[in-house]
């Protein structure tokens, strides 16, 4: 790939002060890395095809916690609580699962992010193989956590197993652009016994890798280890869990105590505001969670429970329930709520190569046209109100363009590499069948 230089009038490259570049450059070497990221007056000579785009550009962003190949089935049991709507409605669907129905739903999954700006997903779902076999060909990028979890057709110990051969032949992340990270996934510790948790975590800490866990999404949910351990939290601590990368989903029920242990191991938080208040979970500590320096990403959770993969509403929710639980309406401004879903969602994940428009990281990029009412007033604006426009007005409608490690894999709205309605007829068809 050549390097390539593009140019919007508004550049947000998601520093940590949420910085709004005028007349902005993103540059992108032969590698599909960030080169450079300044205002036109500063950029360094360059000679090579140049991209001028006319609204927007930022990073990709970065959907911290997903399930995404349960587009298969989205809508069902959408009314029961969520220990009910898994017992009797999502498991007993998954065991009729087959693995290019995986494949079908992740295609769908992934095509659905990209279309929203969402260049990046962490995933928790079965059949590693054809899920990153759908996300190499929609061109996206993943962190895959593959699930274990102990019920009665499935084996804690093989699914740790298999996870360790297949990061050990071939390694951590792979594919080009590095676009898939390999970890582990266990479920919770409400379905999978200690010494499972603490092999899991044996293996994870000797390779590096990420561990994606459910803690503490529902009150119920884990009395028996709360009542031996005092909290989720606390037992992974024990266990040594939190001492390698560990990104914790939902994270709703948290004591002041679990929050500084979470801190004090650099544990990330995936925060599902909308998964969360659909199933009535709860509203998770976002607030002192921030306060206490823990990274927090945001999640989307799956599109069965949610029902869909759009992060930025979850940006838009968590600024939302983040206010109205603080009774401040400055509690998360419209630039916390962005850097929530692009940097903080790599920072949760433990990635420095994604999630900002900075040299080295990765180029995965989103190009937001400003032909639409929510940027009527313009873009010659304060850079407050011009990301209040961007946040709580446009949101996804307007994302056109998607770049990830510098390739094109969404134009003009559409995905460049597969058939978005193809993928879609695909879907009903196994959904159809899902159903019996």
């Amino acid at each position: 790939m050549a390097p390539r230089r593009f140019t919007a009038p508004v550049v947000l490259p998601a520093d940590p002060s949420c910085s709004v570049l005028r007349d902005g450059v993103v540059d992108v070497d032969a590698a599909g890395r960030i080169a450079h990221c300044g205002p036109a007056a500063g950029a360094p000579p360059f000679e090579g095809p140049v991209t001028a785009l006319p609204g927007i550009l930022l990073p990709g962003l970065v959907n911290a916690h997903a399930h995404s190949p349960m587009v298969l089935f989205r809508g069902q049991g959408g009314d029961l609580p969520l220990l009910r709507w898994l017992h009797e409605v999502i498991w007993p669907a998954e065991a009729r699962l087959r693995p290019d129905d995986v494949r079908t739903g992740m295609m769908l999954g992934s095509v659905e992010m990209l279309r929203h700006g969402v260049t990046t997903s962490a995933e928790m779902y079965f059949h590693g193989e054809q899920l990153a076999d759908a996300v190499l060909t929609t061109g996206a990028r993943v962190l895959l956590g593959a699930p274990i979890i102990e019920l009665p057709a499935t084996d804690w110990r093989a699914m740790t197993t298999a996870v360790d051969r297949w990061i050990d032949a071939d390694g951590l992340r792979f594919g080009p652009g590095q676009r898939i990270e390999l970890g582990y996934g266990p479920h919770s510790a409400y379905m999978l016994p200690e010494k499972a948790l603490r092999a899991i975590t044996e293996s994870a800490v000797a390779r590096g890798a990420l561990v994606q866990i459910h803690v503490a999404e529902a009150a119920a949910e884990d009395a028996a280890q709360r009542a031996e351990y005092g909290s989720v939290p606390r037992l992974l601590a024990e266990i040594g869990m939190l001492d390698g990368r560990v990104i914790a989903a939902h994270a709703v029920h948290l004591s002041d105590e679990d929050i500084v242990l979470l801190a004090a191991h650099g544990a990330g938080v995936a925060h599902c505001p909308g998964s969360n208040a659909k199933l009535a979970s709860g509203t998770a500590r976002l607030a002192e969670l921030r306060a206490a320096a823990v990274a927090v990403g945001l999640g989307t959770d799956g599109p069965a429970s949610n029902d869909d993969l759009d992060l930025w509403q979850e940006a838009q929710l968590a600024a939302l329930l983040a206010r109205l639980s603080a009774s401040d309406c400055t509690a998360l401004t419209a630039a916390d709520a962005l850097l929530l879903a692009t940097r903080g969602g790599a920072a949760a994940l433990g990635r420095d190569d994604l999630g900002a428009l900075e040299p080295g990281r990765w180029a995965d990029l989103v190009h937001v046209d400003v032909d639409d009412p929510a940027f009527a007033t313009g873009l010659d604006v304060p850079d407050e109100q011009l990301l209040a426009n961007l946040v709580w007005a446009a949101g996804s409608r307007r994302v056109r363009d998607v770049w990830v490690a510098g390739e094109q894999v969404v134009a003009g709205g559409e995905p460049t590499r597969v058939d978005r309605r193809a993928t879609q007829a695909a879907v009903a068809e196994a959904a159809t069948r899902l159903r019996g």
